[in-house]
């Protein structure tokens, strides 16, 4: 499963996701987790009321089931949710480390629901993706 993080120092989960200057993402398992892509961006990014902005980072994040960010807008949101990405958003500033110690950790007992839907989002499209083909002639 991939894990996004919306992060200024790639360290900490401290940046809202419209702004932020790089997601990192990361690869997890109930084995252990690495980061597999760290996606860079820049120009205006702390424009309120730019939707632009935030295209290129929802095609950053559309194979992740969990975004973790400091903050996001409304609409933001909307579109997150829209692809089946989990938005998390942290209180406080936090070490990306700890939340994938603290998340592999759940992932390894039982899942609470909403986990255990983000856990499926790459199988259902892989079935969906099946099923149209058994049905395409």
């Amino acid at each position: 499963m991939k894990i996004a993080f919306a992060t200024q120092d790639l360290k900490h989960v401290d940046a809202h996701f419209g702004w932020a200057k790089n997601i990192a993402v990361y690869e997890i398992s109930a084995d252990g987790y690495e980061c597999v892509e760290v996606h860079e961006f820049d120009g205006e990014l702390n424009e309120d009321g730019n939707e632009d902005k935030l295209g290129p980072k929802l095609e950053a994040i559309a194979d992740c089931a969990i975004l973790y960010v400091a903050a996001i807008g409304g609409s933001g949101a909307a579109r997150v949710v829209a692809k089946n990405i989990h938005p998390v958003k942290v209180s406080t500033p936090e070490p990306i480390e700890d939340l994938l110690v603290k998340l592999r950790a759940v992932l390894s007992g039982t899942p609470p629901p909403w986990l255990r839907k983000a856990l499926r989002k790459g199988q259902e499209r892989h079935f969906a993706l099946e099923e149209e083909v058994g049905h395409g002639g």
